[in-house]
């Protein structure tokens, strides 16, 4: 372990949200064989970080107090440990420091800190789940689908739009009143108001029939979705909790043709590139809702803690 230190932001219990966030110095560790030891530039949350710190993952995380949140970073390899051959001393790269497994992908000259630190949990989200849960190819083949995408202004959201639009969809998308014209900027064929009746409703306003969803909000029953769907239509759920997990036995058991799909990210070394190499080519953009140094992430904290966030939330140093 090394004597040099750094600073980190950690909490040592379950509750107390931005108030329980401590500064503190810590040792910097000394990166195993196969680690790379990276000078942060930027990072950013995802709802699951406060998540967590709420107790909504326990027993399974986190697996020990005192913990320091997230798990998307962007930064420079300052150490790379001796089984390390892909990377050395001063790349600039994109990391996730997933609970299941870690992932480090270079990032070029194309893509700043920020962008790259806010793409690993939502774009990867957004990815899997429109090309793996989905069967949505990303080049436009394919028969044409149509794709409801829930809190579409959001850090998943955003990105899952811009993907679905890659491929042959029209995509319908739900979010508040404030950001309608903001999401079809990014490409949505129609834009639902969440709070009106028709929102409320998910009812496509061309009367379209969604053969997917990419869920990634809460409080919806199935009872709305079921309508809505097609004869084979899947809600994927994004954050998924115990009436989710139900539901989704419910319809297995009975054969239903309509399904909901529980999601579960584990990161791939290859999505990670694909969806790094769009932002190069400019094929995807990533917003940021507001920057915050180090020093005031609690305002950050308070910030994904909202739910309001357009975008993604970045903490640089």
């Amino acid at each position: 372990m090394s004597s040099k230190l750094m600073h980190a932001l950690q909490y040592s219990g379950y509750g107390g949200g931005a108030d329980a966030l401590k500064h503190v110095e810590v040792a910097i560790p000394d990166p195993k064989t196969d680690e790379v030891l990276l000078k942060v530039e930027a990072a950013t949350l995802n709802p699951v970080d406060w998540k967590i710190q709420k107790g909504m993952l326990r027993p399974f995380l986190p697996r020990r107090f005192p913990i320091i949140p997230g798990t998307d970073v962007a930064g420079e390899v300052v150490q790379a440990g001796s089984a390390v051959t892909k990377f050395k001393t001063g790349d600039k790269v994109v990391g996730i420091v997933s609970h299941f497994e870690n992932v480090t992908v270079a990032r070029p000259p194309e893509v700043s800190a920020a962008e790259g630190a806010a793409l690993p949990v939502a774009a990867l989200t957004a990815h899997k789940a429109l090309t793996e849960s989905a069967n949505i190819p990303l080049d436009g083949s394919g028969e044409r689908k149509n794709v409801l995408i829930t809190a579409a202004s959001g850090g998943v959201g955003h990105y899952a739009v811009q993907l679905a639009k890659l491929g042959n969809t029209h995509v319908t998308a739900t979010c508040g009143a404030r950001n309608i014209d903001f999401v079809k900027g990014l490409g949505a064929d129609e834009v639902l108001d969440y709070k009106t009746p028709e929102g409320a409703s998910l009812q496509s306003p061309s009367g379209k029939k969604y053969d997917y969803v990419i869920h990634g909000t809460a409080g919806i029953p199935w009872s709305t979705f079921e309508p809505n769907l097609s004869e084979t239509g899947k809600v994927i759920d994004l954050t998924p909790g115990p009436t989710a997990m139900m539901t989704f036995a419910l319809k297995k058991l009975t054969f239903s043709k309509k399904q909901l799909v529980p999601f579960l990210l584990i990161p791939k070394t290859e999505n990670f590139e694909y969806v790094v190499n769009l932002v190069k080519e400019g094929k995807l953009k990533t917003v940021i809702d507001s920057k915050y140094p180090l020093s005031k992430a609690e305002d950050a904290w308070s910030r994904i803690m909202s739910g309001h966030a357009t975008g993604k939330i970045i903490i640089e140093p």
